[in-house]
């Protein structure tokens, strides 16, 4: 609906008029499946006389009252929006409405259990619904306090920002009345309610106060639910923040919600988070998602102050909520709990991710220009979490850790409750630590784009060094040249050891920045720019370190230089400056001695991607066959229950590509091939049954039976997955037809039915829908919530065809639709990027 997409000026407009102080939110959520009863009073000053506006999406409006007097909701609640007209200095606004349950993961999501038919709800506000539970100025600068009062089943568990209050029972049902919040932002509100299992427990903060405790999950999951390490990690976290914020938890309790099918890894309500269910082991996972567990912990605690406590004005400032909670969640979780390693799992997870974002032509600012609310909804990327993040570490380390400290408290105390600008971090910082930093925005926060590094060096017959010097470049689009602080090491070939032998730190600025202290030394085995990993830069390797890389990368001892030589190898193949194939070669040598769990697990990644789009499609086949035979070897040379051996099992049944594979696969699941240490669990049997199903040698039977064993939500996304990746036809087009041609499917269902459709092993199947693809994106986006629409647009892309007819397609799509909405756009020219780069690198290796 047009009235959805708020605009910036008009939220400043609105602003300017408005001020809001409380809001009654009264809801009735014992009215059925489909609709929930909300009434809202809203207490609000405003210039009087003026006209504005209040946000609602609804199914009906029953009543509006404004200062006693009604208006008819038939004229004044049109596009999401409720018209406000002759507002006085102080107004009361109440607002009586039915409001809608979705599926979407977007406002109040309603999940039924398959396993006990149980019904559970959960709340996502963030960015803009809100206004799907209830009536509201729907911006983070209209601030101010909440109380929800909640009728729901007597035997339900209901929860908010507020401690949960004693409920009054009437027969089957109950009312709980909340008392008030802080004055908070309406994205950050919360409402989790049903038959939820819980345990508590508290700790005490700094302030002297007992913080109670709670962490939930569902009934049919509660047996997995490892509450007692949860605390522990919350407990380290409060510990660390307290004392290097200097300013004390903000809030009343803190509850740790898993709910199900939700989008994101977890949301920051205030005093309430709610997580993904992901996070619910039932099966062993890797070491990876263990670490990713706490560093979300800990990012969705860190919001607790910046961004809940102090908030952005408008979302142009989102980075500072996601930048500085993925920059704390990383040195909290390396400094305060036994994940040390995790600035090494943050380069080969965030800055991959940042450094893929930012050569995307939707690249932007780390502050970002938002126009409206659909470009927020696009920016929650690897520019405002990872580039922002990495951006901080490195200011962090330029102003000082202490003073970065010290500033960071007292914008908390100096802004506690209210809302702040870019300028405001700033002002601080540059009070705590001496420096001018007004330069280093301007370069660092307010342009795009990633720098790449190189060495420059001449060795004499001897083999010394006779120059040494670091060229920094720039794309043509984003020409800004940076400074950087950062290190270089000298690494020596020692038997099969590379030990580090030199090492020398320092600051690079322009294009050319020569290094007269490592002229003389001998030439090493391998030259490692930015080792530390201090500067946010892609890194080149010189020919000699490349080689050296390939044949002993698994003889680097430090896991933070092995990952940065695993990022510059795969940075230097996605440029189409070295081979494919190569890459290949490099992975399977090296991989099976890697001892951290999340660059085993980003590489495993982009092995794939590599066999499947960046070789020459000539000698594709080949290329995924040796990537299976590979990892398959691999996984029998694994150390038995090691983490590396479930990451290879999976890796290849998802690489499997021949008939052997696929024979493999299937003797693995039925237990006829068997590997100590590793069993055949619930959630890795359906690992390997989709990769079967990819195959053909399953049928959509095979996968029913399979969902009849395992009827929970997890099994239900599964079999989504199968059945879309069965390699005919007819099972492509049952899969297109749910997902386009119908739109009662829930959000994990899409997601999950979506990545089978593309699975790489139907790719010859995928031809006949690009046409279909480019007629559905408009109706699609118009039509859907966002979070559904993305998830189509992304998700039903086609990328695997890898081809010059696709890549045309997209093109002739975005010319013929140059006036689609500027969101939708985005996520086609990203769709665009990548192939285009594929076709980049295919050539490069055909070389």
């Amino acid at each position: 609906m047009p009235g959805e997409n708020l605009t910036r000026i008009e939220a400043q407009e609105r602003r300017a008029i408005v001020s809001t102080e409380s809001y009654d939110v009264v809801l009735d959520l014992t009215k059925g499946a489909e609709v929930f009863a909300s009434r809202t009073t809203i207490h609000f000053s405003a210039t009087p006389g003026a006209s504005t506006f209040i946000d609602l999406i609804a199914r009906d409006v029953r009543e509006i009252t404004l200062n006693g007097v009604s208006i008819d909701p038939a004229s004044a609640f049109a596009d999401s929006r409720i018209a406000l007209d002759g507002l006085a200095e102080q107004n009361e606004l109440v607002v009586d409405a039915d409001c809608l349950y979705t599926n979407t993961g977007e406002g109040l999501h309603r999940f039924v259990d398959p396993v006990d038919d149980e019904v559970y709800l959960y709340s996502q506000f963030e960015v803009p619904d809100s206004r799907r539970m209830y009536a509201v100025f729907e911006q983070p600068d209209l601030k101010a306090t909440f109380r929800f009062t909640v009728t729901a089943p007597a035997a339900w568990k209901v929860i908010s920002n507020s401690p949960t209050p004693t409920p009054a029972v009437d027969g089957d049902t109950a009312t709980w009345a909340f008392e008030p919040t802080p004055v908070i932002s309406s994205y950050i509100t919360a409402l989790i309610a049903g038959p939820y299992e819980a345990t508590f427990s508290e700790l005490t903060s700094a302030s002297g106060r007992t913080i109670p405790l709670g962490v939930y999950g569902r009934k049919s999951l509660w047996q997995f639910l490892d509450a007692d390490y949860i605390f522990d990690k919350t407990r380290e976290g409060f510990a660390y923040y307290e004392e290097k914020f200097d300013y004390p938890y903000p809030f009343a309790k803190y509850d740790q919600l898993f709910v199900p099918e939700f989008n994101a890894g977890a949301m920051e309500n205030a005093g309430a988070v709610t997580f993904t269910e992901t996070y619910v082991f039932r099966s062993k996972v890797t070491d990876a998602v263990k670490e990713r567990r706490v560093v979300t912990i800990l990012h969705e605690l860190a919001h607790m102050w910046f961004g809940d406590l102090v908030t952005m004005k408008w979302w142009n400032d989102l980075w500072l909520n996601e930048s500085f909670a993925e920059w704390a969640s990383t040195i909290a979780t390396a400094e305060a709990t036994e994940w040390t390693e995790a600035w090494t799992t943050f380069n080969a997870m965030e800055k991959t991710w940042a450094y893929r974002q930012d050569q995307l032509p939707s690249t932007h600012p780390v502050v970002a220009e938002i126009n409206d609310l659909e470009d927020v909804q696009v920016n929650f990327d690897g520019i405002t979490y990872a580039k922002g993040g990495s951006v901080l570490k490195q200011l962090a380390a330029w102003v000082g850790i202490e003073q970065f400290f010290a500033g960071v408290s007292q914008y908390f105390k100096k802004h506690a409750y209210s809302n702040t600008e870019l300028g405001d971090l700033l002002g601080e910082l540059e009070t705590t630590s001496g420096r001018d930093l007004s330069g280093w925005s301007k370069k660092w926060l307010e342009t795009a784009g990633v720098n790449t590094l190189a060495p420059a060096i001449s060795v004499s017959g001897d083999g010394t060094l006779t120059r040494f010097a670091i060229v920094q470049t720039a794309p043509a689009d984003y020409p800004t040249i940076r400074p950087h602080r950062l290190g270089v090491g000298f690494y020596t070939l020692s038997g099969q050891t590379l030990e580090r032998s030199h090492y020398v730190e320092l600051d690079v600025d322009g294009d050319l920045t020569e290094v007269p202290e490592l002229k003389g030394l001998a030439q090493p085995d391998l030259i490692l720019l930015n080792d530390e990993d201090l500067a946010y830069a892609k890194i080149r390797l010189d020919e000699r370190s490349l080689h050296t890389a390939v044949d002993h990368l698994a003889g680097i001892s430090d896991p933070l230089a092995r990952s940065l030589v695993w990022g510059a190898a795969w940075d230097q193949t996605r440029d189409a400056e070295a081979s494919a194939t190569a890459y290949l070669d490099l992975v399977l040598r090296n991989i099976g001695t890697e001892t951290e769990s999340t660059t085993v697990r980003t590489t495993l990644a982009q092995l794939q991607l590599a066999a499947n789009a960046y070789v020459d499609p000539a000698t594709r086949d080949r290329a995924r066959a040796k990537v299976a035979d590979g990892l398959w070897a691999l996984a029998n040379a694994a150390a038995p229950g090691s983490d590396s051996q479930l990451q290879f099992v999976t890796a290849f049944a998802s690489a499997a590509s021949t008939s052997a594979h696929w024979d493999t696969v299937r003797q693995v699941r039925d237990g006829e091939i068997a590997f100590d240490g590793l069993a055949i669990d619930t959630d890795l049997s359906w690992q390997l049954l989709v990769s079967l199903a990819a195959g053909g040698r399953v049928s959509a039977e095979d996968i029913d039976a399979a969902l009849a064993a395992d009827n929970t939500a997890k099994g239900g996304e599964f079999a989504a997955q199968a059945k879309a990746a069965l390699p005919s036809a007819a099972a492509k087009q049952a899969a297109w037809a749910s997902l386009v041609d119908r739109d009662d499917l829930p959000n994990t269902i899409v997601r999950s039915a979506a990545l089978g459709f593309t699975h790489p092993a139907g790719v010859d199947l995928l031809g006949e829908f690009v046409p279909r693809y480019f007629d559905m994106l408009l109706p699609v986006w118009e039509s859907r919530s966002y979070k559904i629409a993305e998830y189509l647009i992304a998700g039903l892309y086609p990328a695997a065809l890898a081809n010059r007819e696709l890549r045309d397609a997209t093109r002739a799509w975005l010319a013929a639709n140059a006036d689609a909405p500027a969101a939708l756009r985005r996520l086609v020219n990203e769709n665009l990027a990548g192939v285009e780069r594929a076709l980049a690198v295919q050539e490069r290796d055909a070389q």
